[in-house]
């Protein structure tokens, strides 16, 4: 093993091969290699070596006349090296699998099946049984990969209560954005308030509008679930169309630049006189280069205050400083 040690070691490995496995080798390393029969013991278990070996991290050496089979190292480049031809591997058959199943999805869609209500393509399937739209909206929300939004009414079968019981979210660990849109009424509800404020610390970013016309789960770009009565648990619809879910999400896109930051500060101070003349004319639609010459300043000065509005407001365009300083009552 000259001109490797550890450092080396785990320099090149470390966060490539698992914890375990790489304590393994390294023990290895130090030892230079031992007999091939003593090296389940020093490694902990004949999986192990044999770990160690498939990934091309050790082989055997045959021994002699006097001395015995050796288990050896190979050098850290080289183990690297065998570890990623192994990862190669699994990828190439991973990637199989993903094609695989993303052909048998498409030719279940196209499938008729044998459910109640379905349609013929699939595309959009109408489901009445309770415990199936339960089951749906949390398989759902456990299918996000990228994106899981939601819009909420607070429109339920029976009164909120201190013992209902709200699914949280699950550990995305970052890895998706969970962004909801409620009607305000939910956060004037204590319990209501308690339920977002747990959501939030989870991690999800949450807006509100005075009002939402229903309710709407939408996983990724590639699934939804709709309500088809107020609460949504005596009927739904489960769209897959790319067609209906891109448009469901554009119009998701729409009311979240409309909405409200739930729990965003309160403007410290009112607008000044110029920037309330402003904003009026922003909530009338008109460009920057009319406010322009309505206000008789500069373009550049003009933008400057738009600029302060939206940021008093917590918003990022225009269009939503309007709706929201109107929500907000700073325009009667």
């Amino acid at each position: 093993m000259s001109g490797w040690d550890e450092e080396d070691a785990r320099r090149l490995l470390e966060g490539v091969v698992p914890d375990e496995l790489l304590a393994a080798y390294l023990k290895l390393l130090a030892e230079d290699g031992c007999p091939q029969a003593e090296a389940g013991a020093l490694l902990g278990d004949a999986e192990a070596v044999e770990a160690l070996t498939c990934r091309g991290m050790a082989h055997v050496r045959p021994g002699g006349p006097v001395a015995p089979p050796r288990l050896v190292p190979a050098p850290p480049d080289l183990a690297l090296q065998g570890v990623l031809a192994e990862l190669g591997r699994r990828l190439a058959c991973e990637q199989e699998r993903l094609l695989t199943g993303h052909r048998r999805l498409n030719e279940s869609h196209r499938r008729p099946r044998a459910s109640a209500g379905g349609s013929a393509d699939q595309l959009v399937e109408i489901v009445t049984d309770r415990a199936e739209i339960s089951r749906l909206s949390y398989a759902l929300i456990n299918a996000a990969r990228r994106d899981w939004l939601t819009l909420d009414n607070y429109v339920l079968e029976t009164p909120v209560q201190e013992s209902t019981g709200f699914a949280p979210l699950p550990g995305f660990d970052g890895e998706v954005t969970c962004r909801a849109i409620y009607e305000t009424r939910c956060a004037e509800h204590p319990i209501g308030v308690k339920t977002i404020e747990a959501a939030v610390q989870a991690g999800e970013q949450a807006r509100l509008l005075p009002r939402i016309g229903m309710k709407m789960k939408l996983a990724d770009e590639a699934v939804a679930l709709l309500p088809l009565t107020p609460t949504g648990m005596s009927g739904a619809l489960l769209v897959r169309s790319p067609v209906i879910v891109g448009a469901l999400r554009e119009y998701f896109e729409m009311l979240w630049e409309r909405a409200v930051p739930f729990g965003g500060g309160t403007v410290e101070g009112p607008l000044t006189g110029i920037q309330a003349a402003i904003l009026q004319m922003l909530a009338q639609g008109l460009s920057d280069e009319a406010i322009s010459r309505r206000v008789d300043l500069s373009l550049t000065t003009v933008r400057r205050h738009i600029t302060a509005i939206r940021e008093a407001l917590g918003v990022e365009t225009r269009f939503a400083a309007g709706a929201a300083a109107v929500r907000r009552g700073w325009i009667k």
